[in-house]
């Protein structure tokens, strides 16, 4: 049996499609092969967890900066060429997709030689590539209720977006989070982040209200500031406070859900799947700064249900923090934001795609 992968960008394609990829392995799978494209987190993240992977010379379509558009149409013609001899030489079972531009290509061709495709679309307003693919592809596994408005319903399966497993059993790991991250037992935890490259809007946010924060005896911040963002405040005065901890990049995200009683977080795809897993109450600030405006969509979404807090990414100086105190004194609205969380989760979402890629090769 065999499968291509195809897909990424960002965190939020490269680590759900990883997730299906160990689900894979798990019932007997061996031959995976990932294809992303040239110059992307995927080309560096699936090697490291264990898979092959082809890249691609493919980029997006700039809808602002629109000169830089004049090699694209000999980028998308190279990398359907690539991805046909890729396609012939690996000779898949099943092609998926997790959206983002790499999978395009491969999807295209794949569909073209009529082997079966499965889209996996993670926001709740999808991608210009998984529309573009939706109508040949077999089936389409989506996170959100009513997406039969961008695509076909008779495709249409929910399956919640796949997260790592580590983030499934995080209760009892406390103790540890705590001492990992050098943090007081006897204090509250509000965990901010905005990505592995960092949020300036959050990361601002978090400084202008240095007086705040400064007089929270009984709380205090694990703040991941991003790599890019980490010089400019590592040394700063809001990271000398006793109850502030910055971070460039956390590299254990259990341990860092399990030490939190609420989060302050953007809103991609993966982390509010993460979110729904672990139960965190939350504090979303969407970022306006993404394609089809997806964040704020996603915000929404779960906001609709209960189940967050948005502020808007440009009243996150005078309100995110605030909001943020606001929620770690209020016990009875965290429980509720964390019941409708968890009410959302689909902690067997790799196991149900499968059970659909299953299917095709049965078919």
């Amino acid at each position: 049996m065999r499968i291509i992968i195809s897909g990424g960008g960002t965190g939020g394609h490269v680590y759900p499609a990883i997730a299906i990829a160990n689900a894979l392995k798990e019932r007997g799978v061996e031959d995976i092969l990932f294809v992303g494209a040239e110059g992307k987190l995927e080309m560096e993240k699936v090697p490291l967890s264990g898979y092959p992977i082809e890249g691609l010379k493919i980029s997006g379509f700039h809808r602002q900066r629109k000169w830089r558009n004049i090699s694209f149409p000999f980028k998308l013609l190279y990398s359907l060429m690539k991805a046909r001899k890729i396609i012939d030489k690996f000779k898949p079972d099943v092609a998926i997709g997790v959206g983002g531009y790499a999978s395009g290509p491969l999807l295209k061709m794949a569909q073209r030689k009529n082997i079966p495709t499965l889209i996996q679309e993670q926001n709740s307003y999808p991608g210009v590539t998984n529309k573009l693919l939706a109508n040949k592809a077999a089936k389409i596994c989506v996170a959100y209720n009513k997406m039969e408005k961008y695509f076909p319903q008779e495709k249409l399966i929910i399956t919640g977006n796949p997260v790592r497993k580590d983030l499934m059993h995080i209760d009892n790991l406390r103790s540890e989070a705590i001492s990992y991250f050098d943090l007081d037992q006897s204090k509250k935890t509000i965990l901010i982040f905005g990505g592995s490259l960092g949020a300036r809007s959050i990361n601002k946010a978090v400084a202008h209200q240095m007086d705040v924060i400064s007089k929270l005896t009984d709380v205090q911040i694990l703040w991941q500031v991003g790599k890019i963002y980490i010089d400019t405040y590592k040394d700063a005065e809001i990271a000398h406070l006793s109850n502030v901890t910055v971070l460039p990049f956390i590299d254990r995200m259990d341990l860092a859900y399990s030490a939190a009683d609420i989060v302050v977080c953007r809103a991609g795809a993966l982390t509010i799947s993460e979110l729904c897993i672990t139960g965190r109450p939350c504090v979303l600030v969407p970022s306006p700064n993404v394609a089809e405006d997806h964040q704020n969509k996603n915000a929404d979404a779960l906001s609709d249900e209960g189940a967050a807090i948005v502020v808007r990414d440009n009243d996150a100086d005078q309100k995110m923090m605030t909001t943020a105190v606001e929620l770690i004194r209020n016990k009875e609205s965290q429980e509720s934001l964390s019941k409708n969380l968890r009410r959302l989760a689909k902690p067997e979402s790799s196991e149900i795609i499968v059970d659909e890629i299953w299917k095709l090769i049965k078919k």
